[in-house]
């Protein structure tokens, strides 16, 4: 294996995907790893507030990361952060395994969100210059 130059590493296709059985919806569904991207966005989206109002926000996580990896046969995303809420009206155990494999695929630990819940408690500052975004929900 040689070194890598910046072509390479732009063109590899490395996003994995794995397709995911749910009798509960009669069918399966391709689960898509997210990118580095999209893995910041997923994770800012676990909060709320900013400084000393900084909160955990874990409502809907599996809806919310469902939402983002189930794709098309082009890798294109079946649901829009306006479904998250539809989304998490489906089955729990439907949405909890396909949250397993999004986790997995996309280099999400156990140990990544407990470290997001410890992250959520306030910071000594009140200021930051990255705690605004939408409540969009995803």
């Amino acid at each position: 294996m040689g070194l890598l130059t910046r072509d390479a590493i732009l063109a590899a296709p490395d996003l994995a995907t794995e397709r995911v059985q749910l009798p509960e919806w009669g069918g399966e569904v391709l689960v898509r790893g997210l990118t580095a991207q999209e893995r910041d966005e997923f994770d800012l989206s676990c909060f709320e507030g900013a400084g000393r109002d900084r909160r955990a926000n874990f409502a809907n996580l599996r809806a919310r990361l469902g939402a983002r990896t189930i794709v098309d046969e082009a890798g294109a995303r079946l649901f829009t952060d306006a479904d998250v809420a539809a989304l998490g009206g489906k089955s729990g155990a439907a949405l909890d395994r396909i949250y397993e494999v999004a986790q997995r695929l996309s280099g999400l630990r156990p140990r990544d969100v407990e470290e997001l819940v410890g992250n959520s408690r306030p910071g000594p500052s009140a200021a930051s210059s990255s705690g605004s975004r939408s409540s969009s929900g995803g």
